[in-house]
């Protein structure tokens, strides 16, 4: 029986990363394979056998003392203590192969280091675009940046790109200093796995070999959605309300079209949406958080879903989840966003940060026939139901992981030099 160890910060479901990391632990178990986890100690964390394993918490929002302050920047760059519990935890679960998640400044790449040590293959599924741009995003005050490509990190600390804070910035701009320089992902890992052709692109352009890349797509189980495909009378945006999501060209270009608008989550920018939702006017409502199936029902209901982002994003799950329930996505041409849409099939997209552009689109998407809206949703709904699917990506990570030399049963193992 094959043994797989996965690594994440968190072991409870935070956020889209956590989310992945924690099904794709359940679906390997659910294929057979003995598996086990290492995060870090958290209240929330999902109980797990190996918890005697994680290393301390961190939470940089939390009010720390001088010499805890100084021991935490330590971990963060490098911790030994994680290190010397992953290697109790390979003592005790002898790995064939490792899959990281988000590590970076909770675990550190230490524990790439000691999985290298013993010779485990490890892949990293690359979530955001930390192992290029030190700030994860590629994005500061200003908008899409792209200066530490040059590999001068000083811009990091200049324009203040983490948390808008000098102090943060400056110790997230030594992390990467110290972690480029000695290589501890480009030499630890032996795959990176970019869920979209983008961001493959983007790493190579900052420097990562194409051999050491792999594209595999996330999926959606759309047999576990209703779909419904007969158009509701508004424009529904679910995710979180932060700049970089472009809620607020969102909300400018809603009021300009005069159509009605929905908006699900939370964020930093919450308060100040609102604010401007209420200068510009319009049929704009914030519903808050919502979860599970009343989210689902907003979506089913709704006309079209909205992704506005104003960054380089990866592989949103909300356009598979948004086709999974039957609805066209207009979408923003930003990141992997114009690979998911297929344009007047399953969807439109806007140029990023256009106000007129998208307001135009949503104008259209009112003006089309309710035919023509439901079989943008019915080909939505089919193409997501045939291409992003879970036994693609359980039969691309398995040949992944056969392809690095563990013996998965049913696939062919490679030969050295292949």
């Amino acid at each position: 029986m094959p043994k797989l160890l996965s690594l994440n910060s968190y072991n409870y479901r935070r956020g889209g990363s956590d989310v992945v990391f924690l099904e794709h632990d359940a679906m390997f178990r659910a294929h057979g394979w003995d598996t086990a986890v290492m995060t870090m100690h958290h209240p929330k964390n999902e109980p797990s056998p190996w918890s005697r394993f994680f290393a301390d918490e961190i939470e940089f929002g939390h009010e720390y003392g001088a010499l805890d302050k100084l021991a935490m920047a330590g971990k963060v760059i490098y911790s030994l203590e994680a290190r010397s519990k992953m290697s109790a935890l390979l003592d005790a679960f002898p790995a064939d192969v490792a899959h990281v998640h988000c590590i970076y400044h909770h675990l550190s790449p230490s524990v790439l280091g000691e999985l290298k040590r013993r010779g485990i293959p490890t892949v990293m599924t690359a979530h955001d675009l930390k192992l290029a741009c030190p700030a994860y995003k590629m994005l500061n005050r200003g908008g899409v940046c792209e200066k530490c490509r040059s590999g001068n990190l000083l811009h990091l600390a200049a324009n203040r790109c983490i948390r808008d804070s000098l102090p943060v910035s400056a110790l997230i701009m030594l992390e990467s200093a110290v972690h480029k320089s000695l290589g501890l992902y480009r030499r630890n890992l032996d795959r990176v796995v970019a869920p979209s052709l983008f961001y493959e692109q983007k790493l190579m352009e900052w420097g990562w070999p194409k051999q050491q890349l792999a594209y595999i797509p996330n999926y959606v189980d759309a047999a576990a959605y209703t779909p419904r495909y007969e158009p509701g009378d508004y424009f529904f945006y679910f995710g979180r309300l932060a700049m970089e999501k472009g809620v607020a060209t969102l909300i400018r270009a809603a009021a300009l079209a005069g159509v009605r608008l929905r908006i699900a989550g939370t964020g930093p920018e919450g308060d100040a949406l609102k604010v401007l939702a209420a200068d510009v006017g319009g049929d704009i409502e914030f519903l808050g958080f919502v979860a599970g199936e009343p989210l689902w029902k907003w979506v089913r209901e709704a006309r079209a879903i909205v992704l506005p982002s104003e960054w380089y994003e990866n592989a949103p799950m909300s356009v598979l989840e948004a086709y999974a329930c039957g609805k066209p996505v207009i979408g923003a041409r930003i990141g992997g966003i114009p690979e998911m849409v297929r344009e007047d099939e399953t969807g439109a997209l806007f140029e990023s940060g256009k106000v007129d552009e998208l307001a135009g689109l949503l104008r259209s998407f009112v003006d089309m026939s309710h035919f023509a809206v439901a079989e943008m949703g019915r080909a939505a709904r089919q193409y997501v139901a045939a291409t992003f699917t879970r036994q693609r990506y359980l039969d691309d990570m398995l040949g992944l992981y056969a392809d690095l030399g563990v013996e998965v049963p049913g696939q062919r193992k490679m030969k050295a030099g292949e």
